[in-house]
């Protein structure tokens, strides 16, 4: 998962130098009075966005795939504690009932 955090923030570093250089130079609209660095981390951001739901879409559902996994493992984890504290309290009962029956 860090290294698609990490893929995506550099195709989003990618696309912020762009833009940058783009609307100083021109090519794009600069923003209205003192809102011009955020018209550029807004259109970087809308730009990354697709480009990366595009290239990294392998690694995606890799860590897509590593998640579902660990989630998977401790639910089996979380079920084999469950039934060892219902043999316990089934075995604690059984000896609780035979006590008390004699």
């Amino acid at each position: 998962m860090l290294r698609y955090t990490l893929m995506r923030l550099g195709i989003f570093a990618g696309c912020l130098v762009v833009v940058w250089g783009a609307v100083y130079s021109g090519i794009f609209p600069r923003g209205f009075g003192d809102s011009n660095g955020l018209w550029v981390l807004l259109l970087s951001l809308v730009l990354s966005a697709p480009i990366s739901w595009v290239a990294l879409r392998k690694e995606r559902d890799r860590a897509s795939v590593q998640i579902v996994t660990k989630v998977d493992r401790m639910k089996a984890n979380l079920e084999a504690n469950r039934s060892q504290e219902d043999v316990a309290d089934d075995r604690s009962r059984a000896r609780g009932g035979a006590a008390a029956s004699n």
